[in-house]
């Protein structure tokens, strides 16, 4: 033991003595925390101006004929066999951004594209595919459209995820499954088979081409109704909820049983007759359902929780009730400081298929929402599951926030988000111009706002975050926001949404990072919203997984391009 402290002193003061006399003491003091938000409110990040000399290690030179150019002379590759070592002066300067919450790791943005992007804002954009007909091809060349039904597989799935002709569209469906139609023709079920102590299914020949072909938005709405969309098409999960049809929305809340979420995982998803495919076809009424939903399940758990009565059942409560009981909720947790519980929402929206059968996305294409409530603690077990051995705490991505906020204040004694917005409100771009806006805002207004991180993780992520009120409060969960903050947020992912579409974004991924429910939540902590769409040529690789992100733009321009789609 004595050798044991002899040892660790040893360790101790040379790690002093290190400290003290490294060069590199003050920065990698500032650096303990990984993050780009410095005490001063400003943005801090490195940039790489590389230029170095490669040793040549290869022996041998294989010079070979490439084709030809234009003239007909010869094109071959020996420029890449040099004959001696390479010298690379002055390559592209690469920013190295250390994202404002470090457990997102790391953004790289190459100078030369980003100054491209910078001259020209239109490269910041996803073109849209172009209309498909095969049966128009092949009714063109000649060629009987039931050529169709002999595609082999890989080539199904893609005619059924790039299709814009329902003809192909309605060939590919009643390929996959049986279709039932009535006397006039018309779609009005599937066949369903029954076996022995099992729910009837539905026969269902060719399951990746029936969901591709089912979650293609140009598929005739009546067969979306009937392969997914109307209630049990999907199996028997219970509708819990609802938003009741008014004229512009219809919502069904589904309880999901058996989820990895455990103790009641709810979907909110768009009804048969409100069937939304795009986010082109979302209302602000469409988001006020769903959110809705979110909000009144929320506060029903949590009421039931601690024991409160509610509103009648079998009906769906009224803004102005699910704001008192909110309220209700609020003075019973604060009198007492129980809970701990955090709140849980996400949106995948969009789907797509690869003709390799991955699947590239989310489960359907309809616009849905997910949520559920996690609680304080989980029983610890080691090796006998039948015996727990303590408790453990049960993961909430908001708890992330929560430990930057806490590490930091330790390390600089400040407060983390009062100097990140500092830091957004005074944004300076990275390239040095002055004549380019540099603005990381896209909409704000009193109770929040849509912006643009510094370091973006996705190459067109989108942030929405609460702000302090006049009274110096900020709202950290959804249990802390009244009905104005609740409106909000509603309009600003809203507006997060119809804008990544407009720039032609197909794929969004939406995560809400929120704060511990009660006197459990970390002071100082706002509802955090991330929003991260799928690119065509990003898909994640290597560098994702080692959480360094690649960019090809300056947040300040897409912040500016964002800005211009606004609904």
């Amino acid at each position: 033991m004595f050798a044991f402290c002899q040892l660790l002193q040893y360790s101790l003061d040379c790690s002093q003595k290190s400290r003290q006399t490294s060069p590199f003491h003050h920065e990698n003091t500032m650096n303990h925390l990984r993050t780009c938000v410095t005490p001063e409110g400003t943005f801090r990040y490195g940039i790489h101006k590389p230029s170095y000399t490669v040793a040549n290690l290869r022996q041998n030179s294989r010079i070979q004929v490439l084709g030809s150019d234009e003239k007909g002379e010869p094109v071959d590759n020996a420029a890449n066999f040099p004959p001696d070592e390479v010298a690379v002066h002055g390559a592209d300067w690469i920013f190295e951004i250390a994202n404002p919450l470090p457990f997102k790791g790391t953004t790289y943005i190459d100078k030369e594209w980003a100054d491209a992007s910078a001259e020209d804002p239109g490269r910041i954009r996803i073109t849209s595919p172009p209309e498909i007909s095969l049966n128009q091809t092949l009714a063109a060349a000649g060629i009987d459209p039931r050529l169709i039904e002999r595609l082999p597989e890989p080539l199904l799935l893609a005619l059924a995820t790039a299709s814009t002709d329902p003809a192909d569209l309605i060939r590919l469906a009643e390929i996959s499954c049986e279709i039932e139609k009535d006397a006039t023709g018309q779609v009005n079920g599937l066949r369903y088979a029954r076996k022995p102590g099992r729910a009837p299914r539905p026969v269902i020949h060719n399951h990746l081409l029936f969901e591709a072909v089912a979650n293609n938005p140009h598929l005739p709405d009546s067969y979306k109704i009937v392969m997914v969309i109307r209630p049990g098409a999907q199996g028997g999960s219970e509708i819990v909820g609802e938003w009741p049809k008014d004229e512009q929305s219809h919502v069904y809340e589904y309880l999901r049983r058996n989820s990895y979420i455990a103790g009641g995982h709810y979907a909110a998803n768009m009804a048969e007759d409100a069937v939304r495919y795009s986010i082109e076809q979302l209302s602000v009424q469409d988001m006020r359902a769903l959110r809705h939903l979110y909000y009144q399940r929320t506060y029903a758990r949590l009421a039931a929780e601690i024991a409160l009565p509610t509103a009648d059942q079998k009906r769906i409560w009224t803004s102005t009730e699910v704001e008192e009981l909110r309220r209700t909720i609020t003075d019973a947790v604060n009198t007492t400081k129980c809970l701990g519980h955090a709140t849980l929402w996400g949106w995948n929206f969009g789907f797509d298929y690869a003709p390799s059968r991955y699947r590239l996305h989310a489960s359907h294409q309809q616009i849905h929402q997910q949520y559920a409530m996690i609680p304080e603690t989980v029983e610890a077990y080691s090796g006998d599951p039948n015996r727990a051995i303590g408790i453990l705490p049960s993961f909430g991505c908001g708890d992330m926030i929560a430990e930057v906020i806490e590490q930091y204040r330790a390390l600089h004694q400040s407060d983390f988000f009062d100097d990140y917005c500092r830091a957004i409100a005074g944004n300076r771009r990275m390239d040095g111009r002055d004549d380019l806006e540099s603005s990381l805002v896209v909409w704000s207004d009193d109770n929040a706002m849509l912006f643009i991180p510094k370091a973006q993780t996705s190459q067109w992520e989108m942030q929405l975050m609460t702000k302090r009120n006049g009274r110096g409060e900020i709202v950290g969960n959804i249990l802390e926001a009244d009905t104005g903050v609740r409106e909000s947020l509603d309009t600003g992912i809203y507006l997060a949404q119809k804008t990544l579409a407009a720039l032609g974004a197909k794929m969004v991924t939406s995560i809400e990072y929120p704060k511990r429910l009660g006197g459990k939540g970390c002071t100082g902590q706002p509802l955090l919203y991330a929003f991260l769409p799928r690119l065509p040529e990003s898909p994640g690789a290597f560098s994702e997984a080692q959480l360094r992100f690649i960019n090809g733009h300056y947040p300040e321009d897409f912040a500016a391009v964002c800005r211009r789609h606004l609904p």
